[in-house]
């Protein structure tokens, strides 16, 4: 009985994940959330586009997807996805679908940062909104979380899932810290722009050419 109580009190006081392979984790998550992607794009063209308000909800959409995209993999949903060639497809041609549908957008409303005031810019909200998306609909974003979490996970310390959790949720705070930087970092550049109509206006343009261009990428990219 003694040594029954002995190996239960050592299985609640095991750390989940060890410090050093914590701290090696976040770097390792640094390094890939600096890497410029289809997240840190959409939040960069929101920010020029509608301000630093904007351009942080946008980074905080891309968060919500990223936290649905490790409870997935915690539950092992992304392991049949990424399995399943059809569902992959499936995914794929939803993501580049959106794209395009946020390129048409850009192209229909170019925004103008030297409007009057009451001028139609996307709102926060909305950012959010398409962030989310934005995030969801990007099979490489499953197919990564399902190749990069088990890396740091060990079953011999506990639950894979909370550590799944507690990794994803590390993984989302780094993220969102980089590109709610790069939304209000853009945001506070707008400003600078608004006195020539020509550059003002471009940002529309440009977003539009950046949603394309992750749409082409994404369209062609072989699994």
């Amino acid at each position: 009985m003694h040594a029954i109580r002995v190996d239960r009190a050592r299985e609640s006081t095991t750390v989940i994940i060890e410090p050093a392979q914590l701290l090696i984790f976040m770097m390792a998550g640094l390094a890939l959330n600096l890497t410029p992607g289809a997240d840190m794009m959409f939040c960069l063209s929101q920010g020029v586009k509608s301000g630093p308000g904007t351009g942080f909800a946008a980074s905080l959409g891309i968060a919500t997807g990223s936290i649905i995209h490790v409870l997935v993999a915690a539950f092992g949903l992304a392991a049949l996805i990424a399995a399943n060639p059809v569902a992959f497809e499936l995914l794929r041609w939803a993501g580049v679908a959106y794209l395009v549908w946020l390129a048409t957008q850009a192209l229909r409303n170019p925004m103008q940062i030297d409007l009057p005031d009451g001028a139609k810019l996307s709102a926060p909200i909305r950012a959010w909104r398409d962030g989310v998306m934005v995030n969801l609909l990007n099979p490489k974003v499953i197919i990564f979380t399902l190749a990069f979490l088990p890396q740091f996970a060990d079953p011999q310390r506990g639950s894979t899932v909370l550590q799944f959790l507690l990794l994803g949720l590390v993984l989302n705070v780094t993220g969102t810290a980089v590109n709610g930087f790069v939304g209000i970092g853009a945001g506070s550049v707008r400003g600078l722009l608004a006195g020539n109509k020509w550059i003002a206006r471009s940002p529309g343009y440009l977003s539009s050419v950046v949603f394309l261009g992750l749409a082409t990428n994404l369209a062609f990219e072989r699994r």
